[in-house]
C-alpha cells in the first residue's frame, strides 16, 4: 500500500473486482423476485410471508450501511469487505437449504447484513483506489454500468434459473460469486487498507443509527403491504424517526462521532445525497412496473419481460464509460442536471406512451433507452459530488452515507410508486400515474441539481489538477497540460 493508501497490488483488477462485486448485491436483490411464486409453492407459504423474504433483505441492507462504512474506516476496509462476502455467502448457502419460509427470511435478513458491509467496504475502496479525478469518474462509471446489468440480469437470471434448476439454485448463485470475489479480493487487495486504531467506537451512535434506520425501512416495506396508515407502519416509522433525532443528539456529543456533524454540514454533500436519493425513488420502481406492465398487461412470460429491459442496460454499459469525459466536457453541474432532464423525458415519454394493446417497441423501446442514457449521469454524478470533499480517513463513511441514500430512495420509491400504481383498478392507468409521479421526482432533482456548488475553485472536482490512477497523465484527451484548471468545467 502507497502512502496515498492504494488498497490494491492492480488497479485495473481491483476495479473489475469491486464492480463484479457491485454487480452481484445489484443482482441478488432482483433475483429473488422472480423466485419468490416457485418459493410459496414450495414452502406453503403465503403472499405476506413471501414479501418478507425480499423485505428481510432490503431491511437489514439499508439500516446497517451507514455503520458497515463507518466500520470499514476504523477496522479496515479489506477486512470488512471480506467478512461481508462471506457473510453474504453463508448466508446464501443457509437460504438455499431452508425448509420453511421462516428459515429462509431469517437468511435473507443475514444477507441483507452481508451484503451491507460488503458495499459500504468496496465503495470505500473504489473512492481510496481511485482519488478525486478521472480515474474515479471512470471508476464511478463502472460502478453505473455494472448497477444497470445486475438489475436485468437479476430477473433473466432468476427466471431462468428457476424455471430450469429451481428456486434454491438462485441462492447457490450467491455462494459461488461470494467464494470467487473473496477469493479475488485476497489476491488484489491489500490487507493494511484502513482502520484506525487511535479512534474510540460510537456505539450509542451506532445503535440509534442503525435501530432507528432498521425501523424507517420496516416502515417502508411494510407500508405497501399494510397500507400508509396503518398502525404498525406509523408507529415503527415514527420510532425509526425519534431514535435519528436521538442519533442527531449522541453525534454532538460523542467523542468519536459515527458522523461527524460537521461531515453533514457541507452542503454539496447534502444535496447529493438528497439528489441520489430522487435518482433511486425514480429509477428502482421503474425496472419493476415495467417488468410487471410486460407480464401482467402484455401477457408476456417472467423470461420475456427481464428480456425487455436488456436495450436499457445495454445502453447503460455502453454510456457509463463516457461519462467521465462527459464530466470533463461539460462539468459537473451541467452534466448532472441533463441527466435528471433526460431522466425526467424519458418517464414522462414512457408514462404516456403506456397502452393496454400496445407492444413492447410501441411502447417500452425508446422511452427506456432514453433512460439508459441518463441512468449513468445521473449515478456517477450524484457519487461524485457526494464524496469529493471525503478525506481519507472519511472514505467509509461517506459510501455509508451515499449507499443509505441510495438504497433508501429505492424502499421509499418502491412504495410510493407501487401504491400509486394499485390505486387505480385500470392496471394500465395505474402504472400510468406512478409513472408519472417518477417523472415528478426526476423534475424535482433536475430543478435542485442547478443549485449546485461543486467545491471545484481548487480543482478538487475535476481532476484536471493533478494525476489520477486509471489515467496516464490526470488529463482528458484536449488538456495542454496536467496543471491548467478551467473553473466552470465544475459547475
Amino acid at each position: 500500500m502507497n502512502a496515498a493508501g492504494t488498497p490494491a497490488r492492480r488497479p485495473g483488477a481491483a476495479l473489475a473486482l469491486l464492480a463484479a462485486t457491485q454487480l452481484l448485491l445489484i443482482l441478488d436483490t432482483a433475483i429473488i423476485n422472480v423466485a419468490l411464486p416457485s418459493i410459496g409453492d414450495d414452502l406453503g407459504s403465503g403472499s405476506a410471508g413471501l414479501s418478507w423474504v425480499a423485505n428481510a433483505y432490503l431491511i437489514t441492507f439499508g439500516g446497517l450501511l451507514l455503520l458497515g462504512g463507518r466500520t470499514a474506516d476504523l477496522f479496515g476496509h479489506r477486512r470488512l469487505f471480506v467478512a461481508g462476502l462471506g457473510l453474504l455467502g453463508a448466508a446464501s448457502a443457509a437460504g438455499g437449504l431452508a425448509g420453511s419460509a421462516r428459515l429462509l427470511v431469517a437468511a435473507r435478513a443475514v444477507q441483507g447484513v452481508g451484503a451491507a458491509l460488503a458495499a459500504a467496504a468496496a465503495f470505500a475502496l473504489l473512492l481510496i483506489l481511485f482519488p478525486d479525478g478521472p480515474g474515479r469518474h471512470k471508476a464511478l462509471g463502472a460502478f453505473a454500468a455494472m448497477g444497470g446489468l445486475g438489475g436485468v440480469l437479476g430477473t433473466v437470471l432468476g427466471g431462468v434459473l428457476t424455471s430450469a434448476l429451481g428456486w434454491r439454485s438462485t441462492f447457490w448463485l450467491n455462494v459461488l460469486g461470494a467464494v470467487v470475489l473473496v477469493v479475488l479480493a485476497m489476491r488484489l487487495l491489500d490487507g493494511g487498507t484502513g482502520g484506525r486504531r487511535d479512534a474510540g467506537f460510537d456505539l450509542a451512535g451506532a445503535l440509534t443509527a442503525t435501530c432507528g434506520l432498521g425501523l424507517v425501512a420496516y416502515a417502508l416495506v411494510g407500508a405497501g403491504e399494510y397500507g400508509w396508515t396503518a398502525p404498525r407502519t406509523w408507529v415503527t416509522g415514527a420510532a425509526g424517526v425519534a431514535l435519528l433525532a436521538a442519533f442527531a443528539g449522541v453525534e454532538r456529543r460523542a467523542a468519536y462521532p459515527l458522523v461527524p456533524p460537521g461531515v453533514l454540514s457541507r452542503p454539496t454533500l447534502r444535496l447529493a445525497n438528497g439528489l441520489s436519493a430522487l435518482a433511486q425513488m425514480t429509477l428502482f420502481p421503474m425496472f419493476f412496473l415495467v417488468s410487471l406492465y410486460l407480464q401482467s398487461v402484455l401477457g408476456q412470460s417472467a423470461l420475456t419481460g427481464g428480456l425487455g429491459l436488456l436495450p436499457l442496460s445495454l445502453v447503460v454499459v455502453a454510456v457509463a464509460p463516457q461519462t467521465g469525459r462527459i464530466l470533463f466536457r461539460f462539468g459537473l453541474r451541467t452534466t448532472m442536471t441533463a441527466g435528471f432532464a433526460l431522466l425526467f423525458g424519458g418517464m414522462l415519454w414512457l408514462a404516456l406512451a403506456l397502452r393496454a394493446d400496445g407492444t413492447f417497441f410501441t411502447t417500452v423501446l425508446a422511452p427506456s433507452l432514453v433512460i439508459g442514457v441518463a441512468l449513468p449521469l445521473v449515478m456517477v454524478t450524484t457519487n461524485v459530488a457526494a464524496t469529493a470533499e471525503a478525506a481519507p480517513e472519511e472514505t467509509g463513511l461517506a459510501s455509508g452515507l451515499i449507499n443509505t441514500s441510495q438504497q433508501f430512495g429505492s424502499v421509499l420509491g418502491l412504495a410510493v410508486l407501487v401504491g400509486v400504481a394499485t390505486r387505480d383498478t385500470d392496471t394500465t392507468a395505474g402504472f400510468r400515474a406512478a409513472l408519472l409521479t417518477g417523472a415528478a421526482f426526476a423534475a424535482l432533482a433536475a430543478l435542485l441539481s442547478v443549485r449546485l456548488r461543486p467545491p471545484g475553485a481548487d480543482g478538487s472536482v475535476g481532476g484536471a489538477a493533478r494525476n489520477e490512477p486509471g489515467t496516464e497523465s490526470g488529463t482528458e484527451p484536449g488538456t495542454a497540460s496536467g496543471i491548467e484548471h478551467d473553473t466552470d468545467r465544475v459547475r
